[in-house]
């Protein structure tokens, strides 16, 4: 048990949760704006988030696909899809006590894609640019994290 004490107050482990909450906190934030995009542009997934319009034909109308709020949805989708495992593996990671400026490396590059590839997807800059942000964690960090963690 003091081992494991020892773990959690480590500076490997003090370093994961802090980089893990900045993306987990930037990931809550897409959702945000998704919202924030939907309700500017008056464009709405369900018939009952229509229910300040008057008529039921007005309601129709505003059920309908918008290219940037899927955008949005898209890029915070992707989130989802890249953090949750980050912090899964990152957890697990920063438990086997590894080297903190190895861990360091591996978290910032992480941290640091997830948002060039933020900014690259919502603005809708042109490709490879978020594809260059997505590769680095995708193919360097998460096989190296996935590989030390399995060493457990």
């Amino acid at each position: 048990m003091a081992e494991t004490v020892h773990m959690i107050d480590s500076e490997v482990f003090l370093a994961f949760s802090t980089y893990a909450t900045i993306v987990v906190l930037k990931m809550m934030l897409m959702s945000l704006m998704t919202s924030y995009f939907r309700l500017t542009k008056q464009v709405f997934s369900n018939l009952e988030d229509t229910n300040l319009a008057k008529t039921t034909e007005d309601r129709k109308k505003l059920v309908r696909v918008d290219p940037d709020v899927e955008r949005v949805r898209r890029c915070h989708l992707n989130d989802l899809e890249n953090i949750v495992p980050f912090v899964v593996i990152g957890l697990l990671y920063a438990l086997t006590g590894p080297d903190l400026s190895m861990a360091l490396l591996h978290f910032r590059v992480f941290v640091g894609s997830r948002f060039i590839h933020t900014v690259a997807y919502v603005m809708a800059l042109p490709q490879p640019t978020r594809a260059l942000a997505f590769g680095p964690p995708f193919c360097y960090d998460q096989p190296n994290l996935l590989e030390t963690t399995l060493q457990l």
